[in-house]
């Protein structure tokens, strides 16, 4: 049996390896090919079926794929260890005035980019964007090297050897999905077995 995976980066950090571990015990010679990329990317390959699973970002039209919804990832204020609101017990937006902020900035911006950048310009903290960049690795990356704070998904925390702290920020509840899509035409063999391994990986409360 062999399948083709696709997954955004939570699902690696999170979620994948325990999906492959419950794929090895039903299926000892089983050969998967995993593949990174967005969620738009992850679709595509989907519908062109290349692709047999896709660990993705909830989007709003999923056309002729099937979507489950298995978890949800809060987003924190990432500071570095040196930080001064690393220790702090609250912050509230207001307290990043004085912070130079690393944001995401992509061509096209996701539900996630357009959340926080609302919210900058509705505190007046556009001004205070001094780094912007095209994904999470580079936005801790810079934040532990304490060139500035910035919003990060809770996965990050598994990050081996992080310099950084997520801190609530009151007034920031922003949580967004995972879940994992299929074709209902995908011809491939154990199909259904696979979905349901990745269906059990939901968490209560999603």
């Amino acid at each position: 049996m062999s399948a083709s995976i696709g997954t955004v980066y939570p699902a690696t950090m999170g979620m994948l390896p325990t999906f492959l571990a419950k794929i090895a015990r039903k299926f000892p010679d089983v050969r998967i090919h995993i593949s990174s990329g967005n969620t738009g990317d992850i679709i595509r390959s989907l519908e062109s079926g290349q692709i047999n699973l896709g660990f993705i970002r909830p989007v709003e039209n999923i056309g002729c794929l099937r979507f489950c919804s298995i978890a949800h990832e809060r987003y924190h204020l990432a500071v570095a260890h040196s930080n001064p609101l690393a220790s702090r017990e609250e912050i509230t937006i207001d307290d990043l005035r004085d912070q130079k902020i690393i944001a995401f900035n992509r061509q096209n911006l996701s539900f996630t980019e357009r959340y926080f950048n609302e919210k900058f310009e509705e505190y007046d903290l556009t001004a205070n964007i001094a780094y912007s960049c095209d994904d999470t690795y580079s936005l801790v990356s810079l934040v532990s090297a304490g060139l500035g704070i910035g919003f990060a998904p809770e996965w990050t925390l598994d990050l081996p050897n992080r310099a950084f702290e997520l801190k609530k920020v009151r007034g920031i509840d922003f949580r967004i999905g995972l879940g994992v899509a299929w074709s209902k035409d995908d011809p491939t063999a154990s199909r259904d077995d696979i979905i349901d391994i990745a269906k059990s990986l939901a968490r209560p409360g999603r």
